[in-house]
């Protein structure tokens, strides 16, 4: 099954940047046909949807709340994406999550098949 790796987190203050990675830990041929996605969580809140991609890189989604300020992609390979991040705020503070599934919309509605383990991102004001 695919296996996903989360890094990039840190500490940054407001109106700077950070870029995050997530990639496969295993063979990249499942995993580049797959769609991946972006999520947040602070603590006492529950987990949000922030950007996601198609298998192809095709196709971007966005929350209201990052768009303008975080874009997402994926490397050449289709093995790793990525999330962009500028003009960081404090609340854009949480721990980050990546996702994958075969299905787009499991991907955007937060039920994919693969979640990482999560790279925390603290923007300090």
């Amino acid at each position: 099954q695919v296996q996903l790796v989360e890094s990039g987190g840190g500490l940054v203050q407001a109106g700077g940047s950070l870029r995050l990675s997530c990639a496969a830990s295993g063979p990249g041929r499942a995993f580049s046909n797959y769609n991946m996605g972006w999520f947040r969580q602070a603590p006492g809140k529950e987990r949000e949807f922030v950007a996601a991609i198609s298998w192809s890189g095709g196709s971007t989604y966005y929350a209201d709340s990052v768009k303008g300020r975080f874009t997402i992609s994926r490397g050449n390979a289709k093995n790793t994406v990525y999330l962009q991040m500028n003009s960081l705020k404090p609340e854009d503070t949480a721990v980050y999550y990546c996702a994958a599934d075969a299905v787009a919309p499991r991907v955007v509605a937060g039920t994919p098949d693969y979640w990482g383990q999560g790279t925390q991102v603290t923007v300090s004001s």
